[in-house]
Formats: C-alpha cells, sequence, structure tokens
C-alpha cells in the first residue's frame, strides 16, 4: 500500500509539474488550476507513504528520481524541449544513485 501512495505522489507532482509550465507564468487558469491541485495532491500522498512506514530518504529519492526522468522524457517528447546526452546521462545518475540508496538500505 505505501507504494501505491508514493505512485500516486509521483503522477501528481509530475503532472503538476508539466502543468507548471503550460501555465505560461500562472496565466493560464486550467493549468494552474492543475498546478496547485497536484502538489497538494502530491505532499498529501507523499505524507500517506510516510506515515505508513516507508524512510524518508527511500521516498523523496525515489520521487524525486522518477520525477525527474518523467518531466525531462515528456518535455522532450512533448513540449519541444532538448535533451543533450549529457544531461540524459544525469538523469541516469539520479536513477543509479537512488538505486544505490535502496539496494543499500535492503537487509
Amino acid at each position: 500500500m505505501t507504494f501505491l501512495f508514493l505512485a500516486l505522489a509521483i503522477v501528481s507532482e509530475i503532472s503538476a509539474t508539466i502543468s507548471l509550465k503550460l501555465s505560461e507564468g500562472f496565466s493560464k487558469v486550467i493549468p494552474s488550476i492543475i498546478v496547485v491541485i497536484g502538489y497538494c495532491a502530491a505532499f498529501f500522498f507523499l505524507a500517506q507513504a510516510l506515515k505508513r512506514g516507508m524512510a524518508i530518504g527511500v521516498a523523496y529519492g525515489i520521487w524525486s528520481a522518477i520525477g525527474v526522468a518523467a518531466v525531462a522524457t515528456i518535455g522532450a517528447l512533448f513540449l519541444d524541449e532538448k535533451l543533450t546526452p549529457v544531461q540524459v546521462g544525469g538523469v541516469a545518475l539520479v536513477i543509479l544513485g537512488v538505486l544505490a540508496l535502496e539496494l543499500g538500505g535492503a537487509h
């Protein structure tokens, strides 16, 4: 159940972040509303995952790594943003760092 809450937090945060770009500085109403709701939902769901025993370092690491990778990918695929090989490598390093954090805590 904790991973379900974490997944909901990640989806909410990604939606809010993409909507932040689409809101054009909060000048568009619908994306602006999605930003506020999305970030509130993201923190609510993250809090629920933590409440149910997920370690904060692991939860935040997974949340941020998947968020960074997804937002960068969505930006490149749908928002006409460029990803250089160095940036792709940076995203890979973030993911590897979270993986190391997760594996390092395994018993």
